[in-house]
């Protein structure tokens, strides 16, 4: 079976690398030129950790190639994947379908025998039904069947969550549909891999609801660690305790200055509308949207708070700038907020990021970037951790004192342990814990 992956984006290239690994003839369709040209050379335009030892293997092996022919990789493939972008509207924060119909359209027009249609793009109830019109209109003799498939992919764990998932949800309404996806996805039963097969509008909202529920989550956490500083808890007591609770579990229980990436803000929105034009408003999701761009502001407030009040002609020192470790996105991450506002208030900003700098620079002006963590140091009056990398949670202390102007880091990723930062002679403040 030969599979055809149109959008070669974060969830198409990952998605069609990883379906080469399992054996499978994948042809990776976009029509950005430079970009397909880019991964014919051998480079990666997203930083996923193994993703370009993954690549380089299967072209290798002659089971991957990239192309901009979609014409000639449709008629070639029995399956084919649309896993194009689906940003959200200026104007409603609705999820932009455009690059999903567009696809769908000229899949339409080169389909040659039974093909399965794939809808792997996050998108809204209702779609997949959309599409299949569509598909009917621009070619009414076409024989497909339209599947969704949502993906559940982590940026920085992305290969492991595909080859290892916790599950795959399949919305179908053939049989003829769910054999071919059964086939498709025969390694992962080998691992007795939990496979959910239901209707598309079923799987549609499985994604919203997955992502949204985390959100709820994540923003949950936050307050409770605004509280625990207000009435002298830890919360990193209170979030371990809560989190042995089976009933809850422990995972998106830790604090920090927002979430942000290229799903969770996205699919909020996106699903608070979709409820809203179904007459059943998602008051709940509708607050967490809210809470979350009102949390990043109050973070660079924090900061402000924590520099006495003011920042203005201070030179604060950035550790991170991606909105989680091991990925190079910048979409929505706080960073985008917390700078801004340190700037107008008057701080002079230096970042550091090990591998998102280059995006950010086409993000945020102004700023006075370094090539290390150390040298990033130099003068700074204050240090805050904003991404939980690796390398900073082993900084040498009698080195950061030598190079900084003032001692004080505020860590909004509680990397570091209070009884441990209390003997290093710094300021170090965190959130949901007292200040050491």
């Amino acid at each position: 079976m030969k599979i055809a992956v149109v959008g070669t984006g974060y969830v198409g290239l990952v998605s069609g690398t990883c379906f080469s690994e399992f054996g499978f003839e994948v042809f990776c369709v976009d029509k950005n030129l430079d970009k397909i040209a880019m991964l014919n050379r051998g480079e990666v335009p997203i930083f996923e950790p193994g993703l370009d030892l993954l690549i380089q293997k299967n072209v290798g092996a002659g089971r991957l190639s990239f192309t901009t022919d979609l014409h000639q990789s449709v008629q070639n493939s029995q399956v084919i994947f649309i896993a194009v972008g689906t940003p959200p509207k200026e104007d409603d924060g609705h999820a932009d379908l455009t690059y999903v119909f567009e696809a769908a359209k000229e899949i339409a027009r080169s389909i040659k025998d039974y093909t399965v249609i794939v809808t792997k793009s996050t998108v809204p109830v209702d779609t997949n039904r959309r599409v299949a019109e569509l598909m009917r209109q621009e070619n009414p003799t076409a024989d497909f069947d339209v599947v969704s498939n949502p993906e559940f992919l982590r940026e920085g764990s992305a290969i492991e969550d595909f080859m290892r998932p916790n599950r795959v949800v399949v919305g179908a309404r053939t049989k003829r549909a769910e054999e071919v996806m059964q086939k498709l996805y025969r390694p992962l039963y080998l691992l007795e891999t939990p496979m959910i097969f239901t209707t598309p509008e079923c799987a549609e909202l499985i994604k919203y609801a997955s992502n949204s529920f985390l959100a709820i989550k994540i923003s949950f956490i936050n307050q409770m660690a605004d509280l625990c500083e207000k009435c002298g808890a830890d919360i990193s007591d209170v979030a371990k305790g809560v989190g042995l609770d089976q009933r809850i579990g422990n995972k998106f229980l830790h604090t920090g200055p927002g979430y942000g990436g290229s799903c969770f803000p996205k699919d909020t929105l996106a699903l608070a509308q979709t409820a809203k034009q179904y007459g059943t408003p998602t008051s709940i999701v509708d607050a967490v949207v809210t809470y979350n761009e009102e949390r990043k502001a109050a973070m660079a407030h924090k900061i402000i708070e924590a520099c006495g009040g003011s920042v203005k002609g201070k030179k604060i020192a950035i550790l991170g700038l991606a909105f989680k470790p091991n990925t190079d996105d910048m979409r929505d991450a706080p960073s985008l907020t917390i700078i801004p506002l340190l700037q107008k208030a008057g701080a002079r900003v230096a970042a550091y990021d090990p591998e998102s700098m280059d995006h950010a620079k086409t993000m945020l002006q102004g700023i006075a970037w370094s090539d290390n963590a150390y040298d990033l140091l130099d003068d700074a009056d204050c240090t805050v951790i904003l991404t939980e990398w690796n390398e900073f949670r082993s900084i040498n202390w009698d080195k950061f004192k030598e190079r900084v102007n003032e001692p004080l880091l505020i860590d909004m990723r509680n990397i570091y342990k209070l009884s441990e930062m209390k003997t290093t002679g710094i300021r170090y403040v965190s959130l949901g814990r007292p200040t050491v």
